[in-house]
């Protein structure tokens, strides 16, 4: 007898046990649902130098309703390439309210600077005849935006409060290329307005 009950107890038991699995699975799927209103990434507050340098903080990006972050190095043939197509764009886009600004990524940071690579990008720079700056990385990597890149080039957005906004590109593009990927951020940056 005793077993017979131990079993209904275990069956008991184990019919609690998986609605409460079962409860916990669907209770705990709800905020997964839920659309959450996350905080959106920042540039945060830095200065830094460009490679003549001038100095420039977050307040950079006050300037233009949307600014192209193009992070390269002085090494990297496809990223030398776009340069020319990048002032192009920032020379076609400005009346739409678009900046271009160069990171460059290999001069190390304002306060332990590669002169070789900080040479090189103003001979790019001379070159290509550039109107954009070309920035050296602040010592918090732009509020560690910059420390997860892991190609060169990569080009992300920034609004004129400085969030961080739109999608990441990673690869080198011609102007058209550009142009239709900065009307689309221009576009979706409005929509969300």
């Amino acid at each position: 007898m005793k077993k017979r009950n131990m079993n209904k107890t275990g069956k008991k038991f184990q019919a609690l046990m998986l609605s409460g699995i079962l409860a916990a699975g669907i209770f705990g799927a709800v905020p997964a649902m839920a659309e959450e209103k996350k905080e959106p990434q920042t540039v945060g507050t830095f200065t830094t130098e460009d490679i003549n340098g001038k100095e420039y903080t977050e307040e950079l990006f006050a300037e233009a309703e949307l600014t192209l972050v193009n992070v390269f190095a002085t090494w990297c043939g496809p990223c030398i390439s776009e340069v020319p197509e990048l002032q192009k764009l920032s020379e076609e886009m400005e009346d739409e309210g678009v900046q271009v600004i160069g990171m460059v990524m290999d001069t190390g940071t304002i306060e332990e600077t590669d002169e070789e690579a900080l040479e090189t990008a103003k001979l790019l720079a001379e070159v290509a005849e550039t109107d954009y700056p070309f920035l050296i990385p602040d010592e918090g990597l732009m509020n560690d935006r910059l420390s997860g890149i892991q190609a060169y080039p990569e080009t992300f957005f920034v609004n004129k409060d400085g969030e961080i906004v739109g999608e990441s590109y990673v690869g080198a593009r011609d102007l058209d290329a550009w142009k239709e990927i900065v009307e689309n951020e221009l576009k979706a940056l409005k929509e969300d307005s």
